[in-house]
């Protein structure tokens, strides 16, 4: 009764293809930004915003990049971890070779370097899909981490091949980069970016290109033969979902951790990434932040749940039972919607839609 569209009448066909054209999906979209950007960093403690909301908005917007690739474009990728280690790398070079740059500019030239990192490994898509190219972007992961092992320059010849962030602000003296910044500012920073390119990629999506993406997902024979260009589609989806990957791994390195290694992006990032957009729902916006909060929020749920309940339980044990609960919960919500909890908020709205009549 509350939720529909009857009574909102268009006047122009702007108006009608906007992004929300529900009047309560705007007002619930506008609730969520106010209270992501007031109301959590006024009650949270600098825990809960460094240990838990930093990673959880850097991983969602790498999990944004893969299900643009993935979940728009149907190319699977299993290198998110390596392009986020060539964000990472790049903002660092960035930053020691011109200390000067603002972070801005060095956080959109480290996403345009793995930007095109991400069209050189894009290239085999054109012949080879499905395992075969998720087989060619593991090779990828595994050389772009050796490569940062291997050649001190990327690391500017430190022993231990770690990179520590310098010092940079965002606006005026506000630190949000290196020892003097508060967690406040580096999560109202990194929620921003992931604010700004969340709203790009959904515009993105809803134009040619996404459209272009999706004919190729659904039927690429069919695509190529409506006059869909099959490289330069596909290139277009690993140029973009690398920017968004490189971004979040020159945030990770910057504003979350400060220092890195390279094995901070191994193998398992990019399996991490892969199951947040499976369980979050391909093909979705939401479903990657919906993803990431499963991923980042439930282990910390389960680790803590035992003493909740007066339980004494080996830490061991603990992380062996959170494993195992993990995986479970995993499969249970695959096999009741497979298509992730983006469908399962989907639905919800459609039975609001008829709510209070009968389904």
């Amino acid at each position: 009764m509350f939720y529909r569209e009857a009574g909102e009448f268009k006047a122009s066909y702007q108006k009608d293809q906007a992004i929300l054209p529900i009047r309560q999906d705007r007002w619930f979209i506008w609730a969520i930004i106010a209270i992501a950007f007031l109301v959590i960093p006024a009650v949270s403690s600098d825990y809960w915003l460094g240990t838990i909301m930093l990673p959880f908005l850097i991983l969602a917007l790498a999990a944004l990049g893969l299900n643009v690739l993935t979940g728009y474009a149907g190319q699977l990728s299993l290198g998110t971890g390596g392009f986020m280690a060539t964000g990472a790398f790049a903002a660092y070079k960035l930053a020691t070779m011109f200390p000067g740059m603002h972070i801005l500019f060095v956080l959109l030239f480290s996403g345009a370097i793995t930007a095109g990192v991400g069209i050189l490994f894009g290239i085999p898509s054109l012949r080879i899909k499905g395992f075969y190219l998720a087989v060619a972007t593991l090779a990828s992961q595994f050389f772009l981490i050796w490569m940062f092992n291997k050649f001190g320059w990327f690391t500017n010849y430190s022993a231990s091949g770690v990179i520590t962030a310098p010092q940079m602000t965002a606006i005026g003296d506000i630190m949000v980069t290196g020892a003097h910044a508060t967690v406040t500012a580096k999560y109202l920073f990194a929620l921003s970016i992931v604010t700004l390119l969340a709203l790009i990629t959904k515009n993105l999506v809803r134009s040619n290109i996404g459209r272009e993406w999706m004919a190729v997902r659904d039927m690429d024979i069919a695509a190529e033969i409506i006059g869909i260009k099959m490289l330069p589609t596909k290139l277009k989806a690993f140029a973009y979902s690398s920017f968004l990957c490189g971004i979040a791994g020159a945030l990770w390195a910057f504003v979350h951790t400060g220092s890195v290694e390279p094995l901070a992006f191994d193998v398992n990032r990019s399996f991490q990434i892969l199951f947040m957009i499976i369980i979050g729902g391909l093909g979705s916006i939401m479903g990657a932040f919906l993803g990431a909060a499963f991923i980042v929020l439930l282990p910390i749920f389960l680790s803590n749940a035992p003493h909740w309940f007066g339980l004494n339980i080996a830490v061991d044990l603990i992380s062996h039972i959170e494993a195992m609960v993990f995986g479970a919960l995993i499969i249970f919500f695959l096999i009741v919607e497979p298509h992730g909890l983006a469908r399962l908020w989907q639905i919800t709205k459609e039975k609001l839609r008829l709510w209070p009549f009968p389904y």
